[in-house]
């Protein structure tokens, strides 16, 4: 069954393999060193005096957990030096804002361009992988800093909307993992198909908004207003679909016995819908903190 995310379909051993049936590359024949353990150079008897084989290690749960703590880590460090590095808002406004400004724009920029590459490639790099964090770092260290700067910290904010956002993504992506597990939540083609359909509309609508912006016209789409609360929340949901997909094609690629490198591909799309659920929830936040 071939996955419809774009994040995943291009993996060329997903694409081949079917959700419940061991099949793998070859035609039906046995996966090689099916029934060795894994990363052992085990050979049968007949070739006894031949080299041994090498055997490809298989992504498994712990081997997405250390991906996605690696990128996350990454994406984490980034955003704290982009924090730090850049000047205070409140005590040095012109020489701030043009640098976070810069930050975001290129920080994003970089970050854009490297989600496609990485979602259009068909043997993952665990080094762009890398780079996308970096590029999402530097964005999001940027935007937080900024949203910081303009909303501030009140008596009633507990530790800041920055905070409440970071807490409310974590929050977002423990509830959605445990509703995932307990409901026993299978992920059919017309939800794939849905959610990233809406995740396309969602992008060029936020491009389009960008372009318009250029020219003195925008809709409203990430002001503070109530179009832009609306776009926000749906934005918000989408999120923590995009995240059930994503857990989907942990648990598919751990079934299917998916390359360990394949990991890398599961921590990026993690990556990308953890950022998308910041983002909708900080400017969620920031409007609420506005009433």
């Amino acid at each position: 069954m071939q996955s419809n995310n774009p994040v995943f379909r291009r993996s060329e051993e997903f694409n081949r393999n079917t959700y419940g049936n061991q099949t793998y590359q070859g035609n039906g024949a046995a996966y090689q060193g099916y029934g060795a353990p894994q990363g052992t150079g085990y050979a049968s008897p007949a070739g006894f005096g031949t080299p041994p084989t090498t055997v490809e290690r298989r992504m498994t749960i712990d081997s997405v957990v250390q991906s996605t703590a690696i990128t996350l880590g990454v994406t984490i460090l980034a955003a704290a030096i982009t924090w730090f590095a850049t000047p205070d808002v409140a005590s040095d406004p012109k020489s701030a804002l043009p640098a976070l400004s810069a930050a975001i724009a290129v920080g994003g920029g970089a970050a854009f361009i490297l989600s496609l590459v990485n979602s259009f490639k068909r043997v993952i790099s665990p080094a762009l992988v890398i780079a996308f964090a970096v590029a999402e770092g530097i964005a999001l260290g940027g935007i937080s800093k900024l949203y910081d700067a303009v909303f501030g910290t009140d008596s009633s904010s507990y530790g800041g909307i920055v905070v409440q956002a970071v807490v409310g993504t974590f929050a977002a992506f423990a509830g959605t993992l445990a509703a995932y597990k307990f409901f026993d939540i299978k992920v059919g083609n017309k939800f794939r198909t849905f959610v990233v359909a809406a995740m396309f509309g969602m992008v060029a609508l936020s491009l389009m908004e960008l372009v318009l912006g250029f020219f003195g016209a925008q809709l409203g789409l990430f002001g503070f207003s109530g179009l832009g609360f609306v776009f926000s929340l749906v934005g918000l949901v989408l999120g923590v679909f995009m995240l059930i997909l994503d857990f989907d094609f942990v648990e598919q690629g751990v079934r299917n016995g998916l390359p360990e490198r394949e990991s890398w591909r599961a921590s990026f799309g993690l990556l990308v819908s953890l950022v998308w659920i910041y983002t909708n929830l900080l400017r969620i936040l920031a409007i609420l903190q506005q009433d």
